[in-house]
């Protein structure tokens, strides 16, 4: 009997990709999502501490949990509102699961519980944890919480921690540079010299894949990435190959580029895109056998191949 694999978050950006990965693998899936859509799927309205599962998880082995209330840079989102989802959510749907005779919750976390940067040493599972926003300190009390309730029951819990995910349709910075690229505009990143990593979101399912089905990922955390690390001049050069245009980038030095985006209230933004977050993914490799599933390159190509399409007229 192939397992049955419930996703929260199924119809996310990663939960579709995911589901759909599973489904082609021949696992039976129980897609969670917050609303009724059109595409179906189990809708359990918002996933805090009094959301009911009861139901949802019958007959379910693992629970790969990504609904999440999400890191934005909007400044909208307070501390509760972070708590609540991904803390409190996160433990109700730990202990559900157990009652239920889950075996494993594979959570997923995010990089951002190792840190916002990385200085000459890329992050890896034995650093010590430097959450430095809301979300991050979220994702990590949630990782603690979890942790202490498959000591207390005998759930199995993975903890994935991947970086910024990229594909077709993905979040975060990419989109405004897609945006900024398609419309020829110039960009003062030419003096940026620092290396970031990333994860296709194919190859990041494949690892939610195996760390839902192998033994050895039992109790384990996993950070995940690609290789290799690119430069954000490099990740605007394989945007721009999709969008079958050239970049545009001008030199102006950091220091002063930080100084500018910190007048402006952009300073996150451009730490993100000027400074460096190298994640280390051997582990993740050496004990599962995990390996990419495609290029940087391709992805990137594919993402903005997508945005074009999803921008036209009649898309």
């Amino acid at each position: 009997m192939t397992p049955r694999v419930l996703v929260t978050g199924a119809n996310g950006f990663v939960g579709a990709e995911l589901c759909a990965h599973l489904g082609r693998q021949g696992y039976r899936v129980v897609s969670v999502v917050r609303r009724a859509t059109a595409a179906g799927g189990a809708a359990v309205g918002e996933i805090d501490d009094s959301t009911s599962w009861e139901g949802v998880l019958k007959d379910v082995d693992v629970v790969i949990h990504l609904a999440a209330r999400v890191h934005v840079m909007d400044g909208k989102s307070t501390e509760a509102d972070f708590e609540r989802i991904n803390v409190c959510g996160s433990a109700h749907l730990a202990r559900a699961a157990a009652i239920a005779g889950v075996k494993r919750l594979v959570f997923v976390s995010s990089i951002k519980v190792n840190g916002e940067a990385t200085h000459g040493k890329p992050f890896d599972e034995n650093d010590v944890p430097r959450p430095e926003d809301a979300y991050g300190r979220s994702k990590l009390a949630a990782e603690l919480a979890l942790q202490q309730i498959s000591a207390d029951t005998g759930l199995e819990l993975v903890i994935v921690r991947p970086p910024m995910v990229v594909g077709p349709g993905t979040k975060g910075n990419l989109p405004a540079l897609l945006r900024a690229l398609s419309q020829g505009r110039s960009l003062p990143l030419a003096s940026v010299r620092n290396r970031r990593s990333f994860v296709g979101v194919r190859s990041l399912v494949c690892l939610l894949e195996l760390c839902a089905i192998k033994v050895a990922a039992a109790g384990e955390i996993f950070l995940v990435a690609d290789e290799p690390a690119l430069s954000t001049p490099e990740l605007i050069a394989g945007l721009a190959r999709g969008l079958g245009s050239r970049a545009r980038l001008w030199p102006v030095p950091v220091p002063l580029l930080r100084a500018l985006a910190r007048l402006s209230g952009k300073h996150a933004q451009i730490d993100r895109l000027s400074g460096d977050l190298e994640v280390d993914a051997g582990k993740a490799r050496n004990l599962l056998g995990w390996a990419s599933v495609e290029s940087l390159d391709d992805v990137l190509f594919r993402t903005a191949q997508h945005y074009l399409s999803a921008s036209e007229p009649d898309a």
